[in-house]
This record gives structure tokens, sequence and C-alpha cells, in this order.
């Protein structure tokens, strides 16, 4: 006897609240903060545009109208992540 193939994930994220700090993701029931301090990008953008958040992986979220994916295990454990940027020196000088 063979199993069906599986379908499509029915897990599904959901942007729950937005605070001047932050925002709330609800994830496979379990909420996630998400501080505009660790994760500076989503800071000043439209809300519509922080709502619409997909979950192609259980483990991995993209925000296609930002072009933004973060592993979940990012949010998580943001230590494990840090953020480097190093500015670029200009041309010319």
């Amino acid at each position: 006897m063979r199993s069906a193939q599986l379908g499509k994930s029915i897990s599904e994220v959901e942007v729950t609240n937005i605070s001047k700090h932050g925002f709330w993701l609800l994830l496979d029931g379990r909420e996630l903060f998400l501080p505009f301090e660790e994760f500076p990008w989503f800071r000043h953008v439209p809300v519509g545009k922080l709502l619409n958040v997909e979950l192609p992986h259980a483990d991995h979220l993209y925000w296609p109208d930002l072009d933004v994916d973060l592993a979940v295990e990012s949010i998580e454990h943001p230590e494990r992540f840090p953020l480097i940027s190093k500015m670029r020196p200009k041309q010319g000088t």
C-alpha cells in the first residue's frame, strides 16, 4: 500500500500586533516578537507590506513586497545572527 502524496502545508503566519517597538507574528500557535531594534528593515514600511508575509517552509518566512527572507531561528535567537554593516568608501575620493 502506498501513501498519498503530501499536500500543501496548512501552517500559516500572521502579524497580530504592531507597536512603535516592533511587531508580533503568530506562527504555529506561538507568538514571536520582532523588535525594530534587531530587525530594522521593517521599521518604516507601510503596514500593508508588513502584513503581507508568507511561510514557504516551516522554518522560513518571506515578505514579498519587501524582498525580505528570515529564518524562524533568527527571530527566536537573534543573538546568533548579528547584523553586521560596513560603510563603503566613496568612489573617487
